[in-house]
């Protein structure tokens, strides 16, 4: 298409779940409803079109080992632009990755900075360990680097206890989140167990990452105090392997992993009645490949979320809650057209017809 060209989606275009339009047109890389006059450069494209998936947990920039060069982190994101995932919430990452912003090409990053950790009580190479002391500094600091979020790592095995437990006391927590929110950012938390997420809520947190500990009496105070949860089920679909490779040395702790393994669909179905906000994302680009959102968002229908609340997930519901627009009038255009009705059947993500960005058409 040249710079000139009128892109016209034709088909279904779901401005919202409900909000179905016949029609949208592209010009100067915006969405309009309104045919452009004397248009004659004109690219239609038939299907079912939806805003640009959002990937609400990945990595660019990170691998199993630590940060990546440049080249690999481009293929990470070209990765999810063909998946569909054209917008990222990049949950922790040591790479700076902010030459992408000046890639039209590129999926859009909002970065939560790099993880802080507990001395040594995360993945090697990955994160700030630090000490509660210290806590309030660095998430300032991150706060300051990132794109509005911040990311810890609410627990971790503890290699004396041979199990998961919480890496903050409670006190320098409060203190860090309300650090955080001044300066306009949210907090998250990466926490697998039950024991760290009465405090992190309670001390103010917005979101918390895999949330496979949460239990019955936990889930009010998360619907409560409109706390979010990423569920990451393609990775959570990993603990059984995880738990083997551990067994020998922490057996309490592999025990322990294949009982958030088993209860994972009842967790995020139970979250979701509730009326916890649920997202779609991979935790792609740590030991995981990524391109993995449509998977993500078949996970949420297993696990009993309806189809169009799941396709929200990753769609309406994300941009929303992430503060970037969808399909409005005047937005910009990035966007993914389907074969079919993805809210009659969301494997039709697996295999999206065009991919849209910045108004152009990805080859």
């Amino acid at each position: 298409m040249s710079d000139g060209a009128v892109l016209h989606v034709k088909g279904r275009v779901l401005v919202g779940p409900e909000d179905v339009r016949d029609e949208l047109w592209v010009v100067g890389g915006r969405v309009s409803y309104d045919r452009p006059a004397g248009a004659r450069d004109i690219t239609t494209v038939t299907g079912w079109a939806l805003p640009g998936l959002v990937d609400a947990h990945c990595h660019v920039g990170l691998d199993a080992h630590g940060p990546v060069d440049a080249d690999t982190a481009e293929k990470q994101a070209l990765t999810d632009r063909e998946a569909g995932a054209l917008l990222l919430r990049d949950a922790g990452s040591p790479s700076d990755t902010r030459w992408t912003d000046d890639r039209a090409d590129l999926p859009k990053i909002i970065r939560a900075g790099r993880h802080i950790a507990r001395t040594r009580r995360y993945i090697r190479n990955y994160a700030w360990e630090i000490e509660p002391d210290d806590l309030v500094a660095y998430v300032a600091q991150e706060a300051r680097r990132g794109d509005g979020w911040v990311k810890l790592v609410g627990d971790w095995i503890d290699r004396d206890l041979g199990d998961l437990s919480a890496c903050w006391p409670r006190e320098p927590v409060e203190a860090a989140i309300a650090e955080a929110h001044r300066l306009g950012a949210r907090v998250t938390a990466h926490c697998f167990a039950t024991e760290p997420l009465r405090d992190l809520v309670e001390a103010g947190i917005d979101c918390v990452e895999h949330a496979t500990g949460l239990t019955d009496d936990l889930i009010p105070l998360f619907a409560e105090r409109g706390v979010a949860i990423v569920p990451t089920l393609v990775n959570i679909a990993t603990f059984p392997q995880l738990a083997a490779g551990g067994e020998s040395r922490f057996p309490r702790w592999s025990a322990h992993m294949r009982r958030l393994h088993d209860r994972r669909y009842d967790t995020v179905r139970a979250a979701y009645d509730a009326g916890i906000p649920v997202y779609a994302g991979t935790d792609a680009g740590g030991s995981l490949a990524h391109g993995l959102v449509a998977g993500e968002v078949a996970e949420l229908v297993t696990a009993g979320i309806p189809a169009v609340a799941a396709l929200s997930a990753t769609t309406w519901g994300a941009r929303a809650w992430l503060g970037r627009p969808g399909l409005q009038e005047g937005a910009p255009a990035d966007l993914v057209v389907y074969e079919g009705d993805p809210r009659a059947d969301v494997r039709v993500l697996a295999a999206p017809r065009r991919v849209v960005l910045e108004g152009r058409i990805v080859e």
